[in-house]
């Protein structure tokens, strides 16, 4: 049955968010028992329940696609009913090096329209969109994507150099207008090598743009003994001090990561003694996110997460409040 806007699951606006937020909160520091991890296990759904509504940062929508079904937005909301996420942030794909199809900025913007209170459409530009004229043009499709909607870039999944002229060009734009970029690093698609040096270029480059990282050549520069093969893949080896996002995260306050897809839930298997005191020491850097884009997937990180011994700040930032910060900041 297809849900009218109307009818849909309840949606949530940012008041209603923080209610129900400090409601879990109070009712966890009410119960006598502290935040344990008996506290974590949900009355109902499929996913352990956090301290508060978790904010996904990347989900995709779908079309069919050879055996693949859809993924509407209707199906999406009730995904995140049953794995308690309040709101999640929808990426279009653009790049030819991203997806079977484009998944345009226009069409995420239509799906998402009837339940944006809870759906938040990102936009995507790809940087050799040699029409667009450079930081002009940029600055210009960008703007009219914010005012048909659009909270953020990305997923930036372009298949160049983080730090080619272009590209910086394009974050300098978004960074303009407030406008969080989730990019996407591997040995394809923002390229870079061990120890991100393409990156800080870029940071240094455009200090004030808001970056948010993810995929294996983000986090598997979590270690400090990173190849270029380790960019590509999933390194299993223990975690060695001195990764590049650690580096780059005490340099740049503007840089965030997202532990959704395979790449985020190894960097936090891998090594579970350094994942620890990472997730405490990069708590407010760091965001919930799935990647869910096919209907039945299998998404590890809400068991993961609960699986660490962590305080009840530490998840709430982790689960939403890093987001809503960077959501609800003033375009």
């Amino acid at each position: 049955m297809t849900l009218s806007p109307s009818s849909a699951l309840p949606k949530i606006d940012r008041r209603d968010f923080h209610r129900t937020s400090c409601r879990a909160l109070a009712a966890l520091a009410t119960s006598g028992t502290g935040w344990t991890r008996r506290s974590r296990v949900a009355a109902q759904g499929t996913s352990i329940a956090p301290p508060v509504p978790y904010v996904d940062m990347h989900v995709h929508l779908g079309q069919p696609w050879n055996e693949r079904g859809p993924l509407t937005a209707e199906m999406l909301l009730r995904w995140m009913d049953a794995h308690h996420i309040g709101r999640a942030v929808v990426l279009p794909l653009i790049s030819p090096e991203s997806w079977f199809y484009p998944i345009t900025p226009q069409w995420v913007l239509e799906q998402t329209k009837p339940y944006q209170d809870r759906l938040i459409p990102f936009c995507a530009v790809d940087p050799r969109s040699v029409n667009l004229g450079g930081y002009r043009g940029f600055l210009d499709i960008l703007r009219r994507y914010v005012e048909a909607g659009a909270r953020g870039m990305g997923e930036h999944k372009w298949g160049g150099p983080v730090d080619h002229p272009a590209n910086i060009e394009l974050i300098r734009a978004c960074a303009e207008l407030q406008l969080p970029v989730l990019f996407h690093m591997d040995n394809i698609r923002n390229t870079d090598a061990p120890g991100l040096p393409g990156l800080e270029r870029l940071l240094t480059e455009v200090p004030e743009a808001v970056l948010i990282g993810h995929a294996p050549g983000w986090w598997a520069s979590i270690s400090g003994d990173t190849t270029q093969d380790d960019m590509g893949g999933y390194p299993r080896r223990s975690v060695t001090q001195g990764g590049a996002i650690d580096r780059l995260m005490e340099k740049f306050p503007n840089l965030y990561g997202e532990i959704s897809a395979g790449s985020g839930a190894n960097a936090l298997q891998r090594d579970r003694e350094f994942a620890q005191e990472f997730l405490r020491r990069r708590a407010d850097r760091l965001l919930f996110g799935t990647d869910y884009l096919a209907d039945g997937q299998e998404v590890p990180q809400f068991e993961l997460l609960a699986s660490f011994d962590l305080p009840r700040e530490v998840w709430s930032q982790i689960a939403a409040g890093n987001a809503e910060k960077l959501l609800n900041h003033p375009r």
